[in-house]
């Protein structure tokens, strides 16, 4: 398993009794990107797979995307889906606060890269991103971790490979949603 000691700390959050851990680490993909990004810092996490960011600086290419500084956006993390716990007229659903929580431990008040696939935004108008600390894609380390599973967006799946794999790993260990005490993959 992947782990460094920074990465092996265990992030407690007050969701009744369960301790957000992100200590295994997703692997470093941000060389392979096609060049280009959007710096940002997260100034509010919306749930396990939306957050709200500031954009801070734009580095030219295909990776970069039709934002401008100064100016806030609501970002939809690329290949991942978290149980919802914020929609109006929803319940929350299984493993819900627990996803936000991991989300918001691993990204709230960082800054961030952010690298666009195919598409500029979603029918909601969030911008549709990978989410990049340092070399390390935040997406990938919510699914690697059980916080996340995988949801492909078509054509946005750069990742999806990478996406399933990382999944098999979570569920093969069972971490998070994959775990018995928890959901067992049932959202």
């Amino acid at each position: 398993m992947r782990k460094t000691a920074a990465a092996a700390l265990a992030l407690l959050v007050g969701c009744a009794a369960h301790q957000v851990l992100l200590d295994v680490q997703a692997p470093a993909t941000f060389a392979s990107e096609p060049g280009g990004h959007e710096m940002a810092v997260v100034t509010r996490v919306i749930d396990g797979d939306t957050i709200e960011v500031e954009i801070s600086e734009i580095v030219a290419g295909p990776g970069a995307g039709e934002t401008s500084p100064g100016e806030s956006y609501d970002v939809r993390l690329l290949g991942i889906d978290t149980p919802e716990s914020v929609r109006p007229g929803t319940p929350i659903e299984c493993f819900g606060r627990e996803s936000s929580a991991a989300t918001k431990a691993l990204l709230e008040g960082r800054e961030i890269r952010l690298v666009k696939d195919v598409e500029e935004t979603d029918r909601f108008e969030r911008l549709l991103r990978y989410v990049y600390i340092g070399d390390e894609l935040a997406n990938a380390r919510l699914v690697v971790n059980g916080y996340a599973a995988v949801y492909t967006y078509p054509p946005n799946v750069r990742h999806a490979d990478l996406f399933v794999q990382l999944q098999r790993e979570a569920r093969d260990d069972e971490r998070g949603l994959w775990s018995t005490e928890t959901c067992n993959g049932e959202t």
